[in-house]
């Protein structure tokens, strides 16, 4: 009986060696892949760095710079209208601009807005106004009765981003991801 050889295409190499990273950005990238999310617009963030430059090297996503959180989120309402997944990358002091936005379009029209949100205000922060928005964030997600979680370890991420994506799809309903300083090593202050 003769065993057939598989050949692996470049596009299935890339692929391989890309699944094959461990670091938290790269989880996320190829959960993002699985989960057909290619439209990410982001608020530029320090923190979330490593995976906008991975998403902006990888020709399945469309990713760009907003000047508003609330912008994004409007790109991201409009893709899912029109069939596309879409995905939004902020930081914490971001996310206190989206109540508004959250309560009169993501919610009451059911978009499954996937929002990743790099946690400041915790861990050593040094801006007290971040610490402010960082002890609100979840309160207002809790009050607009929307899924949360807080991500602190690595070996959790790929099963809480693939499964909240897929409870955001299924049930149109939008998901805060809250990426803590724990997994991505938080903003680096200089003394």
């Amino acid at each position: 009986m003769a065993i057939a050889e598989q050949h692996n295409s470049p596009a299935q190499a890339s692929s391989d060696k890309a699944s094959a990273d461990t670091t938290w950005h790269g989880i996320i990238l190829q959960t993002l892949k699985r989960n057909e999310i290619s439209l990410v617009p982001y608020v530029p963030d320090r923190v979330l760095t490593p995976l906008i430059k991975s998403l902006h090297a990888d020709p399945f996503f469309t990713t760009f710079a907003t000047a508003r959180e609330e912008e994004a989120v409007g790109i991201v309402s409009g893709a899912w209208m029109g069939g596309r997944r879409g995905a939004v990358l902020m930081q914490t002091s971001g996310f206190a601009t989206l109540a508004n936005v959250l309560a009169s379009l993501a919610v009451p029209y059911q978009i499954p807005l996937i929002m990743f949100v790099s946690e400041r205000g915790t861990l050593g922060e040094f801006n007290y106004g971040q610490s402010l928005v960082c002890r609100t964030m979840r309160p207002v997600l809790d009050s607009l009765a929307l899924e949360h979680h807080t991500i602190t370890r690595l070996d959790e991420l790929e099963f809480i981003v693939d499964r909240s994506i897929k409870q955001a799809v299924t049930t149109q309903a939008p998901v805060a991801l809250i990426l803590n300083p724990l997994l991505t090593g938080g903003k680096v202050f200089d003394k």
